[in-house]
């Protein structure tokens, strides 16, 4: 049986924004500290990604003492920042897919420089600690709550399906494109999808729901740039009841420190009593 490690922590703490690679993060009960704890809204409070605006992947996101600046890539004279602890005080209803949550605006400057970026107004958000954003019930083990992430607290992906996916492809991608908080090396590809229960350090993990694929997975993160892979690609041997499967959702049982190099552990398999 092949050993499973953990080789990549990825956090996202603007939704659709880049993310940030650590070695060591905490799980809360949200998810990872800081993922998606943040998230751009239009003038009615629906958020933005870049399904629709593919020039989001051009901007990066970094924390460091007690600030997080989000800067432009190719320029990266074009910057702001702001305390992790800033708000304005005023509630905004918000809308992520079907769910409707309580947020509170950052602040008009940064509201301004957004939307300056995007060229149309837009409103910076974040979720305060005693918003309950449910998991749908439907895959719910005992009524977990969720970030702004589009449905659960966290995603893992296992390196060697990325492999195998590359080794389809006439021009390799990298796994950023996946926007997986969790990357491991061993195993065939795809072997997540077997994944029951499973720990990584202390921190018990169910696999629940694989992961549908969008459009977003066309954009090139270095340069914002949409093309046709590499979904056209998967569609031809990960489709499943016409959705495009890659990567798990997760939910976990306790909060605690994960690190780079943690072994992963599965506990039981899919399949298998």
């Amino acid at each position: 049986m092949s050993k499973f490690v953990l080789s990549e922590i990825n956090i996202y703490p603007i939704k659709s924004l880049g993310g940030i690679r650590l070695e060591k993060a905490q799980l809360e009960e949200k998810g990872l500290q800081y993922d998606r704890r943040w998230m751009l809204v239009d003038e009615e409070g629906i958020f933005i990604t870049q399904r629709k605006h593919f020039e989001l992947a051009l901007l990066q996101v970094n924390i460091s003492d007690g600030k997080l600046t989000v800067s432009h890539k190719t320029s990266p004279e074009q910057s702001i920042s702001f305390s992790l602890d800033e708000d304005t005080g005023e509630q905004i209803s918000v809308v992520i897919w079907n769910d409707t949550a309580t947020a509170l605006e950052v602040n008009k400057s940064v509201n301004d420089w957004f939307s300056d970026f995007l060229k149309f107004k837009v409103k910076l958000v974040k979720m305060p600690l005693t918003e309950k954003r449910l998991v749908d019930r439907d895959y719910a083990l005992n009524e977990e709550v969720v970030s702004f992430a589009d449905g659960y607290p966290c995603l893992i992906i296992g390196q060697s399906s990325l492999d195998g996916l590359n080794e389809k492809l006439t021009e390799p991608i990298f796994m950023d494109r996946f926007r997986p908080n969790f990357v491991f090396t061993g195993g065939e590809p795809h072997v997540e999808d077997n994944f029951q229960n499973f720990q990584i350090g202390e921190v018990l993990f169910s696999a629940v729901k694989p992961c549908a694929r969008c459009v977003l997975i066309t954009i090139d993160q270095q340069t914002g740039e949409k093309g046709q892979e590499p979904l056209r690609t998967l569609a031809g041997y990960r489709t499943v009841g016409k959705k495009i499967m890659f990567g798990q959702n997760l939910l976990h049982q306790h909060t605690g420190i994960i690190s780079v190099g943690d072994e992963l552990r599965v506990i039981d398999w899919k399949g298998k009593n």
